[in-house]
């Protein structure tokens, strides 16, 4: 009975050793079209990643995952790293992001990217946007709001003088964890971002009450401090903890479950439409009463969504304000295109900071 067993055994993987030879075969002649797509891009000016057909592949994905075995994240998960190969040959990409490596915009980088192109941390968000803008990055990824703590306001800034374009949005799924080479009751000092203290500060105040709060650039420069002393603790992500040794002593410590970090993809150009796509915009309004509600009035005729409204102080002129506004739809779209030109009527100053597919959350 056991060698019946055994036989069917090997006949079924003597069947999965074929798929897998057809597999690695389709997969060739895919990455071949794709290098072949890759040089009509270049001979036309176009950017490499193309967020629109990513968005377009993953919908695919969706679809075929309602009738097949493999749930859709896993199916993503195959996907994005058969993707990122692809566009390694294509071009070889770099990738600058605010660091340095295991933050979460490190991460959160990855889960768009994949393994096979090249990453470059950086110690600022200036220094994103000046590597893309000197073509030394084709592509950068910063933080721009976080669910629970709010807007990243440099991020914010940064777009009232570049000329980079909005590409691409990540939405993250968050998770931080308390790690540390001692026990908890041990701790007397914990290292950690001001925005992960922010987003962690129930839990703090019930489980670690009275213990020296110490602010870091980056949760991974958390992780390096906490290694380094005795009764020090990090809060900081997974990777970070891999990366130096610390065992993690609570997993999950942030306040809210749902604790998304959204992260903008930044380059030079802007992708095509999609049939769910957002649009950001930066305005200055006039000095005069009435003048938001001016600039929200033609959304409201065109019945167009906004799903995010922030304001800025311009730096430039005393109590003047730019609006950082999100709202649903392409530029290029007949209808948003129209409702932005009479928006431009109303006020100072109008610029488009990019149309690009909508995102879903992705999980840390």
């Amino acid at each position: 009975m056991n060698e019946a067993k055994t036989g069917d055994l090997s006949q079924i993987r003597q069947k999965i050793d074929a798929l897998d030879t057809r597999i690695v075969d389709l997969l060739n002649e895919r990455t071949a079209l794709a290098v072949e797509i890759g040089r009509a891009k270049k001979a036309t000016g176009q950017g490499i990643y193309a967020p629109e057909r990513e968005s377009q592949i993953y919908q695919m994905l969706e679809n075929r995952a309602k009738d097949g075995l493999l749930p859709k994240n896993a199916l993503k998960a195959i996907y994005r790293e058969i993707m990122s190969a692809s566009l390694a040959l294509e071009k070889p990409l770099t990738i600058a992001y605010l660091g340095p490596e295991a933050s979460f915009t490190h991460l959160a980088s990855l889960s768009k990217f994949g393994s096979s192109v090249s990453y470059f941390p950086t110690a600022t968000i200036n220094e994103v946007f000046r590597e893309v803008e000197k073509g030394l990055a084709d592509y950068g990824v910063i933080p721009i709001e976080n669910s629970t703590e709010g807007a990243v306001n440099h991020s914010l800034d940064m777009f009232i003088d570049s000329e980079l374009k909005i590409c691409s949005e990540i939405l993250f799924q968050i998770q931080h964890n308390l790690m540390a080479s001692c026990d908890i009751k041990s701790i007397k000092r914990v290292y950690s971002h001001p925005q992960v203290f922010g987003q962690c500060r129930r839990w703090i105040d019930a489980h670690l009450s009275g213990v020296e709060l110490v602010e870091t650039v980056s949760t991974t420069q958390a992780a390096q401090k906490a290694q380094r002393e005795q009764g020090a603790a990090a809060i900081a992500s997974k990777l970070a903890g891999t990366l130096y040794n610390l065992p993690i002593l609570v997993e999950g410590v942030q306040d809210f479950a749902k604790n998304v970090t959204r992260f903008l993809v930044i380059a030079q150009h802007v992708p095509k439409p999609t049939k769910k796509d957002k649009t950001s915009i930066l305005v200055s309004v006039k000095d005069k009463v009435g003048a938001l509600y001016d600039i929200l009035l033609p959304m409201k005729r065109y019945r167009m969504n906004m799903t995010k409204i922030e304001s800025r102080p311009s730096k430039k002129k005393p109590w003047e304000y730019y609006f950082y506004i999100d709202i649903e739809g392409h530029a290029d779209d007949p209808k948003t295109r129209k409702m932005l030109d009479r928006m431009d009527e109303k006020v100072k100053f109008l610029k488009i900071l990019g149309s690009y597919p909508a995102s879903v959350v992705k999980e840390s």
